[in-house]
């Protein structure tokens, strides 16, 4: 099945902000080989030289390695995957907030909320 992208932002930086996702949350793991550009970009449904340019963009980063003799790898860099997992989270939240603060809830009203969705979750 085809990713889910946006047509209104560059289809490359979707390609990394998925890709540093999965890194992150561990489906592919540090010290982990990568699938090919050609097995991923058909997986995305993208152009090959799309996802090409979302790897470069992730090798720039450091957050994958380019081995000549075999191919793309994870970083074994778990602080690095750390940083990036709490940058993504942070800006997550902060997209939240804005978010709800738009529909009128200030910071207390927010974490009600969620400790009210928490409490839901735990009693199934």
């Amino acid at each position: 099945m085809a990713w889910d992208l946006d047509s209104d932002r560059p289809i490359y930086a979707q390609l990394v902000e998925r890709i540093q996702m999965q890194i992150v949350s561990g489906y592919y793991p540090p010290g982990g080989k990568l699938p090919s550009v050609r097995e991923l970009a058909a997986v995305a449904a993208v152009n090959p030289n799309t996802m090409q340019k979302a790897f470069a963009e992730l090798e720039r980063i450091g957050l994958i390695i380019t081995q000549r003799t075999n191919g793309r790898t994870v970083t074994e860099d778990k602080d690095m995957i750390n940083g990036i997992r709490k940058k993504l989270a942070r800006t997550h939240v902060e997209f939240f907030f804005k978010k709800m603060q738009e529909l009128g809830y200030n910071k207390d009203e927010i974490i009600a909320l969620l400790e009210q969705s928490d409490e839901r979750e735990t009693d199934v």
